[in-house]
């Protein structure tokens, strides 16, 4: 996955002159936050340095996490077409790009973000974007905030970690009022993202939503820890993320877990894949979360045909019916 050309150019020109060994080290700082999943009433993303860095290394592997999970909502709701969006927590305008990338007739979209450092780039960055309406609001999302006016689309992107347990349900709960059609939440994929991603899921589902992906079912979640529900996208590395992170490989793995709530319900799942299928010669070993709430593994041979066919081609996160 690679940043969309347009996004590319506008990322590209903010790193411009910005000295590698600043960026080097403001990664740094940042990745330990982020992995540590620090609270300390700080944004992680409080000054210039700290949004420059989150530019160079962080937006291309959110950007590829936000753009299969809304991938996934699409493919669920073929028939969903949204004109407007409200993106909460909107960093750089990494969900509006993804968004537009997959539905092209995105209109209107209004985006809040509570770092002033971030907000700019990000009234930058979008202003190339291929939606007709964009507009940007200051809000610290741990406060009150409202919106006469519920949006086709509400994304929350790597927002929850930065929230205690009683701002997160609060904040699920004001984001379902304005959700007119779908509601994607995305988070890293580690074990403590799985578990805001549950309790997001289990306030859902009581308030009357539609769980469409990456669920095939509504029920309590099969998985036991340690072991946990993620995905992963794989990131191309441009070369300043590659220095500014001082890494050789050109390509790096993000690690993501998400949830698609609707008003409508879809067509019925009948499993997912949970992890990287295990491929032989003519067979396909494969860990499913079932329709009917239980894990399995699936061993799909040569000799079932179309099925084999299917696990052949599918990937980790894949719907899976045979």
């Amino acid at each position: 996955m690679e940043l969309p050309p347009l996004l590319r150019q506008a990322v590209d020109r903010a790193l411009e002159g910005v000295p590698l060994s600043a960026l080097t080290a403001a990664a740094k700082a940042l990745s330990q936050r982020y992995r540590g999943e620090v609270r300390d009433g700080r944004l992680h993303l409080s000054d210039n340095a700290a949004a420059l860095a989150y530019l160079a290394t962080r937006l291309p592997a959110t950007y590829a996490a936000i753009h299969a999970s809304l991938a996934s909502t699409a493919q669920r709701l073929p028939d969903f077409a949204p004109l407007t969006a409200l993106d909460v927590g909107a960093g750089p305008g990494t969900a509006l790009w993804a968004a537009a990338s997959n539905w092209s007739g995105l209109e209107d979209a209004t985006l809040l973000e509570a770092s002033p450092a971030i907000r700019a780039w990000g009234e930058t960055l979008t202003a190339a974007a291929p939606v007709s309406r964009v507009s940007w609001r200051q809000q610290d999302i741990r406060s009150d905030f409202s919106d006469p006016t519920p949006r086709d689309l509400v994304t929350l992107a790597y927002v929850l970690d930065e929230l205690s347990p009683d701002d997160r349900d609060r904040l699920i709960d004001r984001l379902w009022v304005l959700t007119a059609g779908v509601l994607v939440i995305v988070e890293p994929g580690t074990p403590g993202g799985w578990q805001r991603i549950l309790a997001a899921r289990a306030r859902l589902i009581t308030a009357g939503a539609h769980i469409i992906a990456p669920c095939s079912h509504a029920l309590a979640c099969p998985l036991i820890a340690p072991d946990w529900c993620h995905f992963a996208a794989r990131v191309a590395r441009s070369r300043v993320h590659r220095l500014a992170k001082e890494a050789e490989a050109p390509w790096e793995d993000e690690k993501y877990i998400y949830l698609a709530a609707t008003r409508m319900p879809a067509e019925p799942l009948a499993a997912r894949i949970l992890s990287p299928p295990e491929s032989a010669t003519g067979r396909v070993r494969l860990k499913l979360c079932k329709n009917d709430g239980s894990l399995a593994h699936r061993l799909v041979t040569r000799r079932e045909g179309a099925a084999f066919k299917t696990a052949r081609r599918s990937d980790w996160g894949d719907p899976f019916g045979g």
